[in-house]
């Protein structure tokens, strides 16, 4: 592995921090998070450690699905700020060595976009062309496709009836407001590579891509077997991830993102791994991909908050593995805990047993995977789901869809509240907790009522009690960032190889990132009872009949129970130790 040649790819020594900008801080008392209160808390995200931040959508919006539905792709929202705003924050946070990226949202645009809007005025217009409209028959829209968001991806258009009775359609792959795109329009790409070119200009240091896997669908456009009560098909066998978007990636990638010396890290759920090595292999579409193989494992039915259930360790250990070892065989990977559209990760993986102890273990498990890690604002300092006694308490598009879902499926009100108790988006998106006040510090006016309802556990989890804290999450997040940035087995902890720990113990993830003459074992006990492991059982992954433990590096404990033969773990602990 060459060093050099790695070294010139620099995202790959950055740590990303996910900020959805509506609920990180309010700097002018509307109960709405601001550009402007990124930028006066760029200083904690400093002394945290993180050298990039991804920022939410922030462009204009109806904010029908809070920003991934944009009106105007070269203005910024009124609700955040404005450009101005935009490029104070970009030049503040340069000066703190902190990079910038935007969220590109191109599969779709919102309905009150001027391009939409011209599409329904004037059939005859060229605009007609940027989205996709069709033709239903008997009464019925062109296909049986599910929107993610609950109902028809097709919505109807008024006063477009044929002299059939048929009507007309457009496709929307998320809610009515978000109109998907005609990819095939070789004029809408070009409209769009020339935005994406104006904001790398203006500085950015480049994008998380959504829903790009989206772009192509299946021209055929057929009916697909029911799969719900609604009567409705999940679309994705015909519009996800379909042959020929490479065509589309490559041309976006060789016209915006590889005439700048940008990251763009891809949403790309259910991509294949065989296809990896077009996607993030050396001459790939993106830098990074988020792998969301093991962030579903909650879900025994993909994209159905009903069949919620209990993450198996074994089963997250697999998945971990598998992900890790494919990323490797051809490219870069980005770890990731948690982000705005997933339940907090300490509620989901580890559910009631949820503290301080085995927060760090969770943390330091996937800290220190291969890739470059992103971590989700809060959960630094371990913020935590908030329980709705009522469905009317969701802000959430998809939260109140889900619910009508699992209704229609038969349970009941109270089972279709815990559902989306457990799944819902509105967990992730609480305003972050600066502080114990009354409305957790999110607004300089305590008064001040945030656009959503705080989780109400300000007073055990926010930041100011955890920042001088030395044993707090918080530092024990600040100490990963520190060893993998500048400690003395960085390089290792960035460029090393990953190398899966194989034990019989269930309970137990473990592996090895080795580089040159380092290697740094880690390992993590999920169990709730001490577990004992052979260090010759570790061994053995890497060829070797014994190992011994060297530098402690992190320790989610005060001691180690080790004889040289045998590692006792207590329960939760989690190492970082050199071998």
């Amino acid at each position: 592995m060459d060093i050099k040649k790695l070294n010139k790819k620099w995202w790959k020594k950055e740590v990303g921090y996910q900020i959805y900008p509506r609920s990180f801080y309010d700097s002018n008392n509307d109960g709405i998070g601001d550009l402007n209160g990124i930028t006066e808390k760029l200083d904690y995200l400093k002394d945290l450690g993180i050298t990039l931040i991804w920022v939410c959508p922030i462009f204009k919006s109806p904010m029908d699905d809070n920003g991934y539905d944009i009106s105007d792709y070269y203005d910024v929202n009124p609700e955040f700020g404005t450009k101005e705003d935009l490029e104070r924050l970009i030049a503040e946070a340069e000066k703190r060595g902190i990079k910038i990226i935007l969220d590109l949202v191109i599969n779709h645009t919102s309905d009150e976009h001027e391009w939409f809007l011209e599409a329904l005025r004037n059939p005859e217009s060229k605009y007609r062309d940027y989205y996709i409209f069709k033709r239903g028959e008997n009464g019925l829209p062109p296909t049986n496709w599910r929107s993610h968001f609950g109902g028809s991806a097709w919505e109807k258009v008024e006063g477009e009836t044929d002299e059939n009775g048929n009507e007309m359609y457009y496709l929307h792959l998320f809610s009515k407001k978000q109109p998907d795109l005609n990819w095939e329009n070789p004029e809408v790409r070009e409209e769009l590579y020339k935005m994406v070119n104006y904001w790398l200009e203006k500085g950015i240091a480049g994008f998380r891509v959504d829903a790009i896997n989206s772009i192509k669908k299946n021209a055929r456009y057929l009916d697909l077997p029911v799969d719900g009560a609604d009567g409705f098909a999940y679309s994705i066998k015909y519009t996800l991830n379909q042959p020929g978007i490479e065509e589309f990636l490559g041309e976006l990638a060789k016209k915006t993102f590889k005439k700048h010396n940008c990251m763009t890290v891809a949403e790309t759920p259910l991509l294949e791994y065989e296809r990896y090595n077009d996607f993030i292999g050396a001459d790939g579409f993106f830098s990074m991909i988020f792998d969301f193989s093991y962030s579903d494992l909650d879900m025994a039915k993909e994209g159905f908050y009903y069949s919620v259930q209990d993450v198996k360790i074994s089963e997250l250990r697999n998945k971990i593995f598998e992900s890790q070892l494919t990323q490797q065989k051809y490219g870069w990977g980005a770890p990731f805990l948690e982000n705005h559209d997933l339940p907090r990760s300490l509620n989901k993986f580890l559910g009631e047993k949820a503290n301080e102890i085995n927060a760090k273990l969770l943390a330091t498990l996937f800290f220190f995977l291969r890739g470059t890690p992103f971590i989700y604002q809060g959960q630094e300092i371990g913020m935590d789901n908030f329980e709705r006694t009522d469905i009317a308490q969701f802000d959430d598009i998809a939260s109140k869809d889900q619910y009508q879902r699992a209704l229609g499926e038969g349970f009941s009100p109270k089972e279709a509240l815990y559902f989306v108790n457990k799944r819902s988006r509105d967990n992730s998106r609480t305003p972050f907790q600066w502080n114990s006040s009354k409305n957790a510090g999110f607004s300089k006016n305590e008064d001040v009522k945030a656009w959503i309802e705080l989780t109400r556990s300000q007073d055990k989890v926010n930041a100011e009690s955890q920042i001088n804290n030395e044993n707090s999450i918080f530092a024990h997040y600040k100490n990963m960032i520190e060893l993998r940035q500048n400690g003395k087995y960085s390089d290792c902890l960035t460029f090393g190889e990953f190398i899966p720990v194989e034990l019989e113990n269930d309970e137990i993830i473990a592996y090895i990132r080795k580089y040159e003459n380092q290697k740094v074992l880690c390992i993590n006990n999920f169990s709730d009872k001490n577990q004992q492991v052979e260090l010759s059982e570790i061994a053995k992954n890497i060829g070797k009949k014994e190992i011994k433990l060297r530098d402690i590096l992190i320790n989610n404990y005060g001691n180690i129970e080790n004889d040289g033969k045998v590692l006792v773990l207590e329960r939760y602990q989690s190492l970082l130790v050199a071998i």
